[in-house]
């Protein structure tokens, strides 16, 4: 019997060619929810150029010196010892025979290379690892005060003073260090008659300025207080920065070009036009949002004072780091910024203590908190990895904010009401036709962002997210 006389009906595929298909409108996996361009506070710059005004910061500040490691041999410029507060005042000629006199030195895991209560007299720089600073507490523990990595520094006043360290480190990864003796610093400076002199009086001036200014380096004000009478009222004023930063705002650009023969003939259901408009906007809101976390002008990664960055006690981040993050930004905190990785690795070491995070509703998603501040996931906090062939395990930071003009906090700029504005400071302009019938229209969204004083936004480095605990129950399983 033939297949014809089997068929009873028209089949499925043959009558499928006369009905309408529900169609979807084109979807695009690297659509991602970008929270933060959401929680940020969207301040409207009308001139392109935002400053940002703040008093005078008298004491420099310190910053990590940048150091370069080809085959094993640690270098640095010797202006970069500038960075360093104490060394500030310092003359080229100074910096350029001190960096000459540095000597490379591989410490090994747990080595204490710095003990309280010894004389010092060295000047360290981690080129390579991670160090703990250790104090005794006032119940004789050693307790953990600062976790130093690569480009800090410490030791800088034991090589200036007589007086025995007031302090312990210890190497928790094995090192590289550059270091300095009070010997060779001698040596050094005896190479110039003057040097010696100079030298004292810039490490004088430093010192005595720093009596005049409050922990953030600005001058103090000179106020008095109290009850008693016939008591002179000092005079005072606050300076303000004379070079204020400014920013302008970034711009992300691309031509959309569409077939004049497509936008006219195939826009039923959807508008070809539109769709292609809307999948281009959403890379364009994709890319603004990475420029805002790791643009090099004024991204937030960039953007946090070296005193504002901590790292991991242990490569995971546990509660104990978020802690310490919470205390640094510790005036209204607005939310923490981190990579999904990093959130689940954080969930990790809260159920391996037994303390579960709670879980509040983000613009309709559930996100974990800590301590009542929310950890909003963000994947443009990209991982740092030994292995090009998966992106998704390394280490990570992991950022806190304090948001807002009236809270001095970090802020969005933009500039909403621009010729072609399609949404706020985003526009489309119809550049033209070309001789093949093809519509070009340019698509421009401007904006940037600032942070408007040094402590409204920290960071946590050096974030592992790829370990995960054994836990017992797995082991008696096992057996």
């Amino acid at each position: 019997m033939s297949d014809n006389l089997l068929q009873r009906s028209v089949t499925t595929s043959t009558a499928r060619n006369l009905a309408n298909t529900t169609k979807t409108r084109p979807k695009m996996m690297s659509i991602t929810p970008r929270w933060l361009l959401s929680l940020l506070p969207w301040v409207q710059v009308n001139g392109g150029t935002y400053r940002v005004n703040r008093t005078k910061v008298e004491l420099t500040k310190a910053e990590r010196i940048e150091i370069d490691i080809t085959e094993g041999v640690a270098t640095f410029a010797p202006e970069a010892l500038r960075s360093v507060p104490l060394f500030s005042g310092f003359s080229g000629p100074i910096t350029s025979r001190m960096a000459a006199r540095f000597k490379t030195e591989e410490v090994t895991l747990g080595n204490k290379v710095v003990v309280e209560g010894e004389d010092g007299n060295k000047f360290f720089i981690i080129a390579q690892g991670q160090v703990e600073v250790l104090s005794k507490g006032v119940h004789g523990a050693d307790l953990r005060i600062a976790l130093l990595t690569e480009g800090e520094y410490f030791g800088e006043t034991d090589l200036v003073s007589e007086s025995p360290s007031d302090m312990t480190v210890r190497t928790i990864t094995p090192c590289i260090l550059l270091t300095l003796s009070r010997k060779d610093l001698d040596a050094a400076l005896k190479e110039a008659p003057n040097l010696t002199s100079e030298f004292t009086r810039a490490v004088a001036e430093h010192q005595e300025l720093r009596s005049t200014v409050n922990r953030y380096g600005e001058r103090n004000i000179d106020l008095v207080s109290g009850f008693a009478e016939n008591v002179e009222i000092p005079e005072t004023f606050v300076d303000y920065s004379a070079n204020p930063r400014e920013y302008s705002l970034s711009a992300v650009q691309t031509v959309v070009r569409v077939h004049t023969r497509v936008s006219d003939l195939y826009n039923d259901p959807y508008n070809q036009l539109e769709e292609q408009m809307r999948l281009t906007i959403e890379g364009i809101k994709e890319r603004q949002e990475w420029d805002l976390v790791n643009s090099r002008k004024f991204g937030l990664l960039h953007s946090a004072d070296p005193s504002m960055r901590i790292s991991t006690r242990y490569g995971a981040p546990t509660p104990d780091d978020l802690d310490e993050l919470l205390a640094l930004v510790w005036k209204k905190p607005a939310f923490f910024l981190a990579h999904p990785k990093a959130i689940a690795a954080f969930e990790r070491e809260c159920t391996w203590r037994g303390v579960p995070p709670v879980t509040m509703d983000l613009f309709g998603t559930p996100v974990i908190m800590w301590r009542g501040v929310p950890l909003v996931p963000c994947d443009k906090l990209e991982m740092k990895s030994r292995y090009q062939s998966n992106q998704w395990y390394g280490t990570t930071s992991i950022l806190l904010l304090r948001v807002g003009e009236a809270d001095q906090g970090v802020v969005g700029l933009h500039q909403s009401g621009i010729p072609g504005e399609i949404m706020p400071s985003l526009s489309a302009r119809l550049m033209g036709l070309d001789s093949l019938g093809v519509a070009s229209y340019l698509l421009t969204l401007y904006s940037s962002c600032a942070v408007l004083t040094d402590d409204a936004l920290g960071v946590l480095e050096n974030v592992e997210v790829g370990y995960y605990h054994d836990y017992e129950n797995k082991k008696q399983k096992a057996k």
